[in-house]
């Protein structure tokens, strides 16, 4: 206590970890204390929460059931369904939640993108470990006291909002700018001489093109040098990372959050090789998502996590729909917390052309790649004559000369054939400005077809 008010101890500037016991820890070592609170946890849900009590018991299953971590098998998965069916069901917290309301301090909601908006509900406990958990990842790419951070995540119910108060405790100078118009945020970067922020992938592109067009080179003329990326699996492309970092003159750092669980729950480190994902508060399952069975070490499979400290609204065995690739190999910055290798997309945005699966994410590798080309790029999906998903790939020229061009779109349609194992029907080659730029999440895919998906 300094004068009445809390300060948060932080690491000296000069240590490399924001909390050395966690991020160090030992294979067996973490495994006994996830053990240990992951019983804690699923003897909580049971005691408190009538859905996870009602669900347990339909699938033959006890808390005390779980002897060793693999036993989470038996017990039953959740998923962005289930939670939008229990708050209907239960208005308007729903009845996965495991305290009274009394002791729900914020709460946060989805962007119903893929549904009815989905609402996180935090403890105080929950929120505080939430930004602590902030503070860890941005500490380790190198946020120190010494910086200046503009955080221009959406603040309107936004999980990621409250993630300024994580960069906060590590010491950098909190700037809270929020989904301002391009022109002011560009105004708050150079005025206020910020050294990092962060964005989704296509927005900081947006961003630098935007600044250019204003005679502002964001190489030369704006001081960020760490550049944090989400939302879009773009961050992990190493083409599209690349093209950032030299349009930024910044390191490029992927974060990926889920608004089900807290705001960035992996993030990258300095050395820019995977995001970790810290076991101390999530039990990690990588799963095929056809047998869910547990695939191979750096093989694709869907990202099952369960919460091991989050009271409010705990999430047992929950799908995220996202497909990774994840190592438990140590990185070379001594963190010993597994990395997601690469996040290859959602499954609702995987599109499946001819038996084979295709992500967006594949796409954007060989467009970022290709220099004759600015780097956008939409996919357009549609059901031909035979009734086959069939699909074609609109990308921009830098070189006005370019556009139109069959031999440029045959190349890139042959490189994509190469990348993804189909090719798209056509490639379309349109002029620099011609596809639209995105503010937040880039649309990607057109889709076409009629009666395809189902909620």
């Amino acid at each position: 206590m300094k004068g009445g008010i809390y300060v948060y101890t932080r690491p000296d500037p000069n240590e490399k970890y924001w909390d050395p016991e966690i991020e160090t820890m030992a294979r067996d070592k973490m495994r006994e204390l996830q053990l240990s609170e992951l019983k804690e946890m699923l003897q909580f849900c049971y005691d408190n929460s009538p859905y996870y009590k009602s669900a347990f018991d339909e699938a033959g299953v006890k808390p005390d059931k779980l002897k060793s971590l693999e036993d989470i098998k038996h017990f039953p998965f959740t998923n962005k369904k289930i939670e939008r069916d229990r708050q209907e069901a239960v208005p308007d917290l729903g009845d996965m939640i495991c305290v009274p309301e009394s002791e729900i301090v914020y709460i946060s909601a989805s962007s119903g993108s893929t549904g009815v908006p989905t609402v996180s509900p935090f403890t105080a406990q929950d929120f505080d470990e939430f930004q602590d958990y902030q503070a860890r990842l941005f500490w380790s790419i190198g946020m120190r006291p010494n910086d200046r951070y503009v955080h221009a995540l959406n603040f309107t119910l936004f999980v990621g909002g409250p993630d300024v108060i994580g960069a906060m405790r590590t010491g950098a100078m909190g700037i809270w700018a929020g989904t301002v118009p391009t022109e002011r945020l560009l105004f708050i970067l150079q005025n206020f001489k910020a050294t990092i922020t962060w964005t989704t992938p296509s927005y900081a592109w947006y961003l630098a093109e935007s600044a250019k067009k204003e005679g502002i080179d964001p190489a030369k003329d704006l001081n960020v040098r760490k550049l944090i990326v989400a939302g879009e699996p773009g961050g992990s492309i190493p083409a599209t990372k690349m093209a950032l970092e030299e349009l930024w003159n910044a390191k490029v750092y992927d974060f990926y959050g889920l608004s089900d669980l807290f705001g960035a729950n992996a993030g990258m480190c300095e050395e820019q090789n995977g995001l970790h994902m810290y076991e101390d508060h999530h039990l990690i399952e990588v799963l095929d998502p056809d047998t869910l069975e547990p695939v191979g070490e750096g093989e694709r499979g869907e990202l099952v996590l369960t919460t091991l400290r989050k009271k409010a609204r705990p999430m047992i065995r929950f799908r995220t729909g996202d497909i990774v690739t994840v190592t438990w190999e140590p990185c070379a910055c001594g963190r010993t917390a597994p990395r997601i290798m690469g996040i290859h997309g959602r499954l609702d945005d995987m599109l499946i052309i001819t038996g084979v699966n295709v992500f967006p994410s594949d796409i954007e590798y060989v467009v970022r790649k290709d220099e004759r080309l600015t780097g956008e790029y939409r996919m357009i999906v549609y059901r031909d004559e035979n009734h086959l998903d069939r699909f074609e790939v609109e990308v921009e020229a830098v070189d006005p000369e370019l556009v139109g061009s069959q031999e440029l779109a045959e190349d890139i349609r042959a490189k994509i054939k190469v990348r993804v194992g189909v090719s798209p029907r056509k490639v379309h080659v349109k002029a620099d400005g011609d596809l639209p730029r995105a503010t937040h999440k880039a649309k990607r895919v057109i889709d076409k077809r009629e009666g395809v998906w189902q909620e």
